[in-house]
């Protein structure tokens, strides 16, 4: 007797329900991208992971400028190299002769994060939201002709206004949409024109930018971008709610799965591989004897650590581990972290630290351990992202992000440690610590502590915009506060006199 499994039917059923999503050659006229068509095309695993990454840092920097309250002119001059380096998207007029693997890339990066992002609301709200600040930042920069006629493809319900009425009304639309006296009849003529319902444009009303007739307000095609954003956003928080309601019927490959949840997750704080691993910064000196000195340009993660093994001469498991990779990762050789590390856990025998400690730290530098392991060099040290979501630390512990968890108390007197005063910035990071924006509350401290240093490096063009992007890892935090606290002096690093005082922490 043939039974039909009922898992198996509606397996099937599932299939015949997404079948539409068959191969379409895509094609990119425009360099805007309203992101209505679903990718069908292969690309490979790697292209899927990696361009996801580099949207995301895009996204996360962009929202990293809102949280700063950085003007618009602020923001697009912050954000321009980093959209060059992540995600160029040149304009048509340009001819530039990667068009099409630059709006390819723009255009599945897009979608492969709309799968990863549309599971909760918060993730929804969050995603529509930068994703829409990235859009106006194109809709602004985009060539004037080539953004018109995108506009037009769009098929927006709002109803051209003919020449022979921009000639009638000339006077009136020139007079509020702020055309100058000379030639402004000109201008008007000039200008593409649409009437909406005067409900559509609140904020273009408030501001006196549109001339109302019966109803209707005419909308200069410079001040249309308040209406094509609110056109954006409205599609793509549909279309994120019908990916969510989608998310649990489709069979996904099982390579997929690791990779959309690891970006999800990454929206706590983007994750950034540290370019300098193993490296010293010019200048300094990375050596056992001076890690007291150099514990002023930590962290506040990592000064915890290293106040605790101060107080105690020992960490716990992870917390060793976290700082191991750490010092690893700002140059501390091998020979030196043991030398670092016998010399810390003072109140321990040779024999103990030989038997206990030794293999643990040479295995991270991939001295001991399996074929890979050496191969690569040992570990990486961990990005904020990996320390805020893996191992949080139980009793007696010293390892994580103490603006995840610590309470506020003693992160106020962990900062206060560090010079922190301003009764401003602790307020800031208690609000960043409430909205789980546990990196920007890390980059907050790290601005008020170097302001006049990085004022001074924007000022003479000793760091770029990129050089100066959010940090997202505890080792270019290192890097980017002793260049700048060296700014004078950037070939010598003196250790200072008593700098080992211990200072007493309760985590």
């Amino acid at each position: 007797m043939n039974r039909i499994d009922v898992k198996r039917r509606n397996v099937d059923h599932r299939k015949k329900q997404f079948a539409e999503a068959t191969y379409k050659v895509q094609e990119y006229p425009h360099r805007l991208n309203f992101y209505v068509t679903p990718p069908t095309a292969d690309i490979t695993l790697e292209q899927f992971e990696q361009w996801a990454i580099d949207r995301l840092r895009i996204l996360a920097e962009l929202e990293a400028c809102s949280f700063r309250n950085k003007s618009p002119a602020d923001t697009a001059a912050h954000m321009k190299p980093l959209l060059d380096k992540y995600l160029p998207l040149d304009s048509s007029s340009s001819g530039h002769s990667q068009l099409f693997a630059q709006r390819q890339k723009d255009h599945y990066s897009h979608f492969i994060l709309r799968l990863a992002f549309s599971s909760t609301e918060d993730l929804r709200r969050r995603f529509t939201r930068v994703e829409t600040m990235l859009f106006r930042l194109r809709f602004q920069q985009d060539d004037m002709r080539e953004r018109s006629a995108f506009v037009r493809t769009l098929n927006l319900d709002w109803e051209p206004v003919s020449e022979e009425e921009k000639r009638e009304l000339a006077p009136l639309l020139a007079a509020t949409a702020g055309f100058g006296h000379a030639k402004r009849g000109n201008q008007v003529l000039d200008e593409d024109w649409s009437k909406v319902d005067w409900e559509r444009v609140p904020d273009l009303i408030d501001s006196r930018k549109v001339f109302i007739k019966k109803g209707k307000a005419y909308v200069p095609a410079r001040e249309q971008q308040s209406m094509v954003l609110t056109e954006f956003t409205a599609r793509l928080e549909k279309a994120l709610e019908l990916t969510a309601r989608a998310l649990p019927r489709l069979d996904e490959d099982d390579r997929l799965t690791p990779i959309l949840n690891h970006l999800s997750k990454n929206f706590i704080a983007p994750d950034s591989s540290y370019s300098g691993n193993g490296t010293a910064v010019e200048g300094a000196e990375i050596s056992a004897r001076n890690i007291d000195h150099l514990s002023q340009h930590f962290p506040a993660c990592m000064a915890h650590l290293h106040r605790t093994l101060r107080r105690d001469a020992h960490l716990k498991h992870f917390g060793r581990l976290q700082y191991t990779l750490f010092l690893k990762g700002i140059g501390l050789n091998l020979e030196e972290c043991l030398v670092f590390w016998r010399s810390s856990f003072k109140n321990i025998t040779d024999d103990t630290f030989n038997k206990e400690y030794r293999y643990n730290v040479r295995h991270v530098y991939g001295d001991v351990g399996g074929d890979a392991n050496r191969r690569g060099g040992g570990y990486s040290p961990y990005s904020c992202q990996k320390i805020l979501t893996e191992h949080a630390p139980g009793p007696g512990e010293a390892h994580g992000c103490p603006y995840r968890h610590f309470n506020m108390e003693n992160l106020a007197a962990l900062l206060q440690s560090q010079g922190v005063t301003d009764h401003s910035v602790l307020r800031g990071v208690e609000e960043d610590k409430t909205k789980q924006k546990f990196h920007m509350a890390c980059n907050r401290v790290f601005e008020h502590i170097h302001k006049n240093e990085m004022k001074r490096a924007k000022d003479e063009g000793v760091m770029t915009a990129a050089q100066l992007e959010t940090i997202v890892h505890p080792n270019e935090y290192f890097k980017r506060s002793y260049l700048l606290k060296n700014l004078n002096n950037s070939s010598s690093s003196k250790p200072a006199a008593n700098s080992g005082e211990d200072v007493k922490m309760e985590g």
